[in-house]
């Protein structure tokens, strides 16, 4: 499946348009964490981008996201290891593979950085550090959606916090623009 292809996919399923964005930030996100450890940038990406294409089908029925969403994707001839990953996202299954490790900590942190990014001063992702996301990620109840334990699951991946948090920035200011950010 080419990017173009999953794109209109996700907006076939997806009207809301921050969900929308944080599909193409945990995309983005996702390839830079490829291209760090050397594996498959459009595999990674697509998982990125695909991961959360059932949430408005499964809001009301949360026990169902990511399964669903398998569903979907399954007749799209997509690798195992991204429908994998899709579904582990939402830690109902185990995440054996590095792809579904890093999913699991970047769909938190997108939300993190998204608000981090609105709270600075020039609004601008472009702007932001990790030393500035690092005050907000201790800061309780600042984007309490992010959940911080998730987060810090890249240690599974060998990362540091601050590690994560940067190759994740630098995959977000890559879509500054298409986030409006």
């Amino acid at each position: 499946m080419k990017p173009q292809e999953a794109l209109a996919l996700v907006k076939r399923y997806v009207s809301n348009r921050n969900l929308i964005k944080h599909m193409i930030a945990a995309q983005s996100c996702m390839r830079f964490l490829a291209r760090h450890f050397g594996e498959d940038e459009e595999a990674w990406a697509l998982a990125g981008l695909l991961h959360d294409i059932d949430y408005e089908r499964t809001e009301s029925n949360p026990s169902q996201h990511g399964l669903v969403s398998a569903e979907i994707l399954k007749d799209y001839g997509l690798d195992q290891e991204i429908l994998h990953a899709v579904v582990a996202h939402t830690g109902r299954i185990e995440r054996t593979s590095r792809m579904a490790k890093a999913l699991y900590c970047v769909d938190p942190l997108t939300g993190l950085v998204v608000a981090s990014a609105l709270m600075h001063p020039t609004g601008r992702v472009q702007s932001l550090d990790c030393e500035f996301v690092m005050r907000r990620f201790k800061e309780k109840r600042f984007a309490q959606g992010a959940n911080r334990e998730q987060i810090r699951e890249c240690r599974e991946l060998g990362l540091s916090l601050d590690e994560f948090i940067e190759l994740c920035l630098e995959g977000m200011r890559e879509v500054a623009s298409e986030l409006g950010l």
